[in-house]
């Protein structure tokens, strides 16, 4: 893991083609803006972690759960 120190309106590449940029920060959060061609998939941890239990959830039921679930809709 690379850690970096970065203040407010300075920037980092990754890979050339990748520009993360520090907009704001306040006490305990920051707000970045994310540069990145649109084949990039940029997703907030916490909704990849959720996808991926969900992913697991859905792996496990059994198959006559999932056909009601896709019944009512």
């Amino acid at each position: 893991m690379l850690i970096l120190q970065r203040r407010k309106g300075q920037s980092l590449s990754i890979n050339n083609n990748i520009t993360l940029t520090v907009v704001d920060t306040g006490t305990d959060w920051v707000k970045l803006a994310i540069d990145a061609p649109k084949e990039v998939p940029i997703l907030r941890s916490e909704l990849k972690e959720a996808a991926a239990e969900n992913q697991k959830a859905s792996a496990t039921a059994p198959i006559q759960v999932l056909d009601e679930i896709l019944k009512k809709k």
